[in-house]
């Protein structure tokens, strides 16, 4: 495998983490929200990850990873009584986000271990490569 086939496949693991990171932003600053242009509260979105094939030869060949989908939970949202809300129904109750902060910190902090961890990979492919050719110069 050469060092540009290591880039390419961890460079699709830093992308494929980064709309993850996009996504858990996006629930977090909607966690409150109550109305959305679709309509009712916002849903949580998170991404389905699934190996790609990358065309390269060998026991690797489908070792990257590419974003089958963007979820949109359906779990029950969270209701409140609060009757003086402006989106509260007819008994009071307002319909929150079905989303749990400490969860989407959780996954946030998985997210990044995953980002950084595809970064030292590209680290040291690039460590390798130079050591090789500090090898190549020496002769």
């Amino acid at each position: 495998m050469s060092i540009s086939q290591i880039f390419d496949i961890a460079s699709t693991g830093m992308a494929a983490q980064r709309l993850r990171v996009q996504l858990i932003a996006t629930n977090v600053a909607n966690s409150e929200t109550t109305r959305t242009k679709e309509g009712g509260p916002y849903r949580r979105r998170d991404a389905v990850f699934q190996s790609q094939d990358m065309g390269f030869a060998g026991a690797l060949a489908s070792a990257g990873v590419r974003v089958a989908s963007i979820q949109t939970s359906q779990e029950p949202f969270l209701t409140r009584y609060e009757p003086s809300h402006p989106d509260a129904d007819a008994d009071g109750v307002v319909k929150y986000p079905n989303i749990n902060p400490v969860e989407e910190m959780v996954n946030l902090t998985e997210a990044s271990r995953s980002y950084e961890a595809n970064i030292a990979v590209v680290r040291s492919a690039k460590s390798m490569a130079t050591s090789a050719l500090g090898i190549l110069s020496v002769q």
